[in-house]
């Protein structure tokens, strides 16, 4: 019986992860399946929650909506709904999955932020009254989740679901979501040979010490304009959504050090 169970979680987990770009709505498809038939719940994916650019099959169509059954105006394609809801920052301190109401987050792991999370008008912001969310935390500190909804959108208690299915739906989403990002170009999370000019890697370096775009102009000599250009350049090249995740990625890469 031990046998069957791991043979089966081991079937699923090769129909659920993406072996290629050709391979990403077949695998969305099976993961859609897998879940209804576990635990009838719905799935909504992100592989950035830094980014509102979607997750796409290899034809170039929301997943969300051809694949996992939402509408245009689900929670996923508000541009700001990773810094309006709740959800976006909690899994943003917690890496292990979790159940959320209007009472708060429900884990089996918890620290002091955890704890203290603002959920005042929680259904309004997180535009669900319940759902179990997986983060799935990755390198160059990109972070994705999972939010797993019931069918019925007047549940508002999955302590039973979370207890349940909480660790397999985690090592669904953990699978999908990172399997998806290494066969996503679209989405890498460091390009293959990103070339920061010299004045680029001087401004995320000045940057990266807490400088403003006016004091790095007065100290190399040029405009904040150009400050800006550059650093905008930069994470272009690095595929960075933002100053500090640009800077982040040029120091991981080797671009910054302690030496200006």
């Amino acid at each position: 019986m031990v046998m069957s169970y791991h043979a089966k979680l081991s079937e699923d987990l090769k129909r659920i992860r993406i072996g290629s770009g050709r391979g990403i709505r077949a695998a969305a498809e099976a993961y859609r399946d897998i879940v209804q038939n576990l635990c009838e719940m719905r799935i909504a994916a992100s592989h950035n929650i830094a980014t509102n650019v979607p997750m796409m099959d290899e034809q170039g169509k929301k997943l969300a909506q051809s694949v996992f059954g939402w509408s245009d105006k689900a929670t996923w394609n508000s541009p700001n709904i990773a810094l309006e809801s709740p959800i976006g920052v909690m899994v943003r301190y917690s890496g292990e999955p979790f159940w959320v109401n209007k009472n708060g987050m429900h884990a089996q792991f918890s620290n002091s932020f955890t704890r203290s999370f603002d959920v005042t008008r929680f259904e309004q912001r997180a535009r669900t009254r319940a759902a179990l969310v997986v983060p799935v935390h990755m390198p160059f500190s990109v972070i994705g989740a999972v939010s797993y909804t019931p069918q019925d959108d007047k549940q508002t208690d999955l302590s039973f679901e979370y207890a349940e299915y909480g660790d397999i739906l985690g090592i669904f989403a953990r699978a999908f979501v990172r399997s998806y990002v290494i066969n996503q170009p679209a989405s890498q999370l460091v390009p293959d040979e990103p070339k920061l000019t010299r004045r680029e890697v001087q401004c995320l370096r000045w940057a990266a010490m807490g400088k403003t775009d006016v004091e790095i102009g007065m100290i190399i000599g040029r405009s904040q304009a150009t400050v800006r250009f550059h650093v905008r350049n930069a994470g272009a090249k690095l595929d960075a959504v933002n100053r500090s995740q640009a800077v982040f990625k040029a120091t991981q890469l080797g671009y910054i050090t302690r030496d200006i």
